[in-house]
């Protein structure tokens, strides 16, 4: 495969035709090596329009959404991200790109390890990776520009509102299993927000917020 090609091409052909338009978010995109983060049986399909499997129940983005989601959050150099959910680490690098800094917070550790390991290989020092529970980590009060969760919630929650700067906005993938979309939502005042849908999609749910099964008799 020629990497180089592939890409220019995933950029050209999947993530600028869906919305992903903003030119520093796909030089960002395109100046980390994705295919560093991706497990080794999958080098294969590094650029292909599919969700890559990094554990049991954790995938990497599409290209197409990752390019999407940068280009609705348009992430500025000042900014401060918080990440729920590391992953494979590739999309924290890209963020880290862009912004002043990057806290990412992974609920399993050896995927947080793995990741931390391609980093360190990279000219990034803005990027603190933590392994935690997101849903019950001590935030002591801190508070973020942008806010991105990488799993779905099915519902909105204040506990991730709250961490939201005056101004800020968050990636989510909100709602049931046979119907998510993912929304930008802006901090307009204290404890006010407005959400935005993008497009529907699916994902698996953040840990701990795993929606009651209901049985009908």
């Amino acid at each position: 495969m020629n990497l180089d090609k592939a890409r220019k091409n995933v950029i050209e052909q999947q993530i600028r035709p869906w919305g992903g338009l903003n030119i520093d978010a796909n030089q960002a995109l395109s100046e980390i090596p994705r295919e560093n983060f991706v497990p080794i049986e999958y080098q294969g399909l590094v650029f292909a329009d599919i969700e890559i499997p990094i554990s049991e129940n954790c995938k990497m983005f599409f290209p197409k959404i990752e390019g999407r989601i940068l280009d609705s959050l348009n992430i500025q150099k000042h900014e401060s991200i918080l990440e729920i959910g590391t992953g494979s680490g590739y999309f924290t690098a890209v963020l880290a790109k862009l912004a002043k800094s990057v806290t990412s917070i992974e609920i399993n550790q050896e995927l947080s390890e793995s990741a931390q390991n391609e980093i360190n290989k990279l000219d990034l020092e803005n990027i603190e990776l933590k392994v935690d529970d997101a849903l019950k980590h001590d935030f002591s009060n801190q508070q973020y520009d942008v806010i991105i969760i990488g799993c779905a919630i099915p519902e909105m929650n204040n506990d991730f509102n709250q961490l939201l700067k005056p101004d800020g906005r968050m990636f989510a993938v909100v709602g049931s299993k046979n119907k998510m979309k993912a929304s930008i939502i802006r901090s307009n005042n204290k404890n006010k927000w407005q959400s935005k849908s993008l497009f529907e999609t699916h994902l698996d749910y953040v840990i701990g917020l795993e929606p009651t099964a209901q049985f009908n008799f």
